[in-house]
């Protein structure tokens, strides 16, 4: 198991009460799927300590704030709105994914239904911006639009991922588009936030949101190995969830355009009817097809590239040296993980 790194047990211990505040203004209904989906309670809104997530995006916010030179509670407001875009989008991707479990619970929708999905999602995302608008911070139009623009890409990238599940061209291009949108989008505003709500110049701004989108790409590119070869007790998803799935993946797509004879027949599998079931066997096998292929290795090193851009990023800044070793530390945690 990925050790745990302090600047995010610190996060939660600064932004988890705000969140919980924010939380608490919806509707009964509402809240008690939401505290679900966070980890707060079980389905009967009984309180329990599961799995919350690994509260990246806002430890990002408070890491910004402090680099370029502010507190960390000036971000707290982008700390928690950006927890709580990420958190609507997880509610919509597993309804859209129709996932059952994620983090070893069932899922929100597959407990409450497909409707009920939506609107907790939906009232996730307004309850962003509320609590942003709330701070009454003196940037708060500039961390606004920060948090709209970063949302409106996620979204892009969400429609991109959907259609290419109905596509047999796909190319590495546009699949890496796609992961810089749907997921290196929100990181990048996550760090840009927390900047801009410190009082941060604007080069400060824009170093730290490139390094966030480069640090969501490495994040990515992890996760869609961890889609093929994660351990399933331990990431909380069945065994090769985006095989299963059929998923365009980073791996897959470079395996495909790199891969030779094996990258054809990896392309052949994808086109059989989605409707034939692989068992677990079938799976393994075509998981030594990607590797085969090349597309492991290529994503491994590629996410380390990433995270090399992102050091670039930082290098010229004029930053906190603590702070720059602790978002350095937090791109290398992000490839290092195993859930």
């Amino acid at each position: 198991m990925t050790a745990v790194l302090p600047a995010l047990t610190d996060t939660r211990e600064l932004v988890l009460p705000a969140l919980r505040a924010a939380v608490n203004r919806l509707d009964d209904r509402t809240r008690l799927v939401a505290a679900y989906h966070l980890g707060w309670c079980d389905e009967h809104g009984v309180p329990i300590e599961a799995n919350g997530g690994k509260a990246v995006r806002p430890a990002l916010a408070l890491l910004a704030a402090e680099a370029a030179g502010g507190p960390r509670e000036s971000a707290v407001p982008g700390a928690v709105a950006v927890e709580l875009v990420h958190n609507f989008s997880l509610v919509h991707d597993d309804l859209m994914d129709r996932d059952l479990e994620r983090r070893h619970r069932a899922t929100v929708w597959a407990l409450w239904g497909d409707a009920t999905a939506v609107l907790a999602g939906d009232a996730m995302l307004s309850l962003a911006h509320e609590v942003l608008a709330d701070s009454r911070s003196p940037f708060l139009a500039e961390a606004s639009a920060v948090l709209a623009t970063a949302t409106r890409e996620l979204i892009r990238g969400q429609v991109q991922d959907l259609a290419f599940e109905r596509r047999d061209d796909v190319g590495l291009t546009e699949c890496v588009d796609m992961a810089s949108a749907k997921t290196g989008a929100l990181l990048g505003a996550s760090a840009a936030i927390g900047a801009v709500l410190a009082g941060a110049d604007t080069t400060t701004v824009r170093g730290l949101a490139t390094y966030g989108e480069q640090v969501g790409l490495a994040f990515q590119l992890v996760d869609d190995l961890l889609g093929i070869w994660g351990r399933p007790e331990v990431t909380g998803k069945p065994v090769a969830s985006d095989l299963r799935s059929r998923k365009k993946t980073l791996p897959i797509t470079w395996a495909i355009q790199n891969g030779g004879d094996d990258g054809t027949d990896l392309a052949l599998w994808l086109r059989r009817d989605a409707a034939l079931e692989p068992d677990d066997h079938e799976l393994r096998k075509v998981a030594g097809l990607v590797e085969r292929a090349g597309g492991r290795t290529w994503a491994r090193d590629e996410a380390w590239r990433r995270v090399t851009r992102a050091a670039e990023a930082l290098a010229p800044l004029r930053l906190r040296d603590d702070c720059r070793r602790r978002l350095l530390d937090l791109a290398t945690f992000v490839v290092e993980r195993d859930a």
